[in-house]
């Protein structure tokens, strides 16, 4: 009986041991854990405030709520066409005049953030109509647009602000009657070098009963926009138009535009065969964006090595 009691308080007295041993370790453990929960609280608390910001960017556009878009902007905005906040806004302004039912969608694609700095890739969708008087004819217009951005925010005290934004990609399309129905492509390269060559590419589905001229021109992103001189030319035998550009040299982005008509031919008699109408069915823009890398003046290489009496270079 007293071995079996005196073992039991050896047992007891072990265990005692043991757990005040542990303690220490454990409340470590418990004060790491504790902090890992209150950094990823924060973080998930910062996406949050940076997600909710281009959201609610996007939800001001659509309501045309130009003070409260103003507001999510720093005031030394500036995007990668050098257009300040309020130059800027002043091309929204003038967005929402001319297409007063443009509807804006936005996909965040990824959020990175380094401390009071994030970026925001994200792909932009609008789409709006318009009409036009073509001929005395009344005529009805579709608008689409997407965009590859991303948004620079800086956190300004304790709310998140726009700063600055890079346009990765961009695509326009404003097509009138018959070319809503076309698949146009203007194809262009994303990014070339100041000064540099460069072809861009347009292919249409022409249908069979029509004639299709069309033009591919190079504009500067500036503001006010200038426009360039349009020659219109027939597509060729596979329904294709190229056109060799070369990248101004003052380090500004470019907008290349292909404008596009479609004709038809009808023979309002056939009594009267001879007697055939021909009539514009439909016009199109589209617009994609090239930007320009400006040239480094300031990148040195290393210098030819000095050659010896023998015309051999010093190893």
């Amino acid at each position: 009986m007293m071995k079996r009691l005196f073992l039991t308080l050896i047992i007891t007295a072990f265990i005692s041991t043991l757990n005040g041993a542990a303690m220490p370790a454990q409340a470590r453990l418990f004060d790491s854990t504790r902090t890992a929960i209150e950094q990823a609280r924060e973080i998930n608390a910062t996406f949050k405030a940076i997600k909710d910001v281009i959201k609610i960017q996007n939800v001001y556009c659509n309501k045309r709520d130009y003070d409260s878009l103003f507001a999510l902007y720093k005031d030394d905005f500036i995007n990668n066409d050098g257009f300040t906040k309020d130059v800027y806004f002043k091309l929204i302004k003038d967005t929402w005049k001319s297409y007063p039912d443009i509807s804006y969608t936005t996909e965040i694609k990824s959020i990175n953030i380094t401390n009071n700095y994030a970026a925001v890739e994200a792909y932009e969708y609008a789409v709006a109509t318009t009409t036009e008087n073509i001929d005395e004819l009344e005529i009805v217009g579709e608008l689409h647009g997407f965009a590859h951005t991303v948004y620079y925010l800086e956190k300004v005290g304790k709310n998140w602000k726009i700063a600055s934004e890079n346009i990765l990609e961009e695509k326009t399309s404003l097509s009138y009657g018959d070319a809503r129905y076309l698949n146009i492509n203007l194809n262009a390269p994303e990014l070339v070098g100041a000064g540099k060559s460069y072809s861009t590419n347009l292919t249409i589905n022409v249908p069979d009963d029509s004639v299709v001229v069309a033009s591919i021109g190079q504009e500067k992103i500036t503001y006010p926009q200038s426009r360039s001189e349009e020659v219109f030319r027939r597509l060729n035998d596979d329904n294709t138009l190229e056109r060799m550009f070369t990248a101004n040299s003052d380090n500004t982005n470019e907008y290349n535009i292909a404008s596009v008509g479609i004709t038809r031919a009808e023979i309002p008699d056939m009594n009267n065969p001879q007697d055939i109408r021909v009539y514009m069915s439909g016009i199109a823009f589209v617009m994609t964006r090239v930007n320009v890398v400006p040239a480094n003046k300031f990148i040195k290489l290393d210098e030819d090595k000095s050659e010896d009496k023998n015309g051999q270079k010093d190893k």
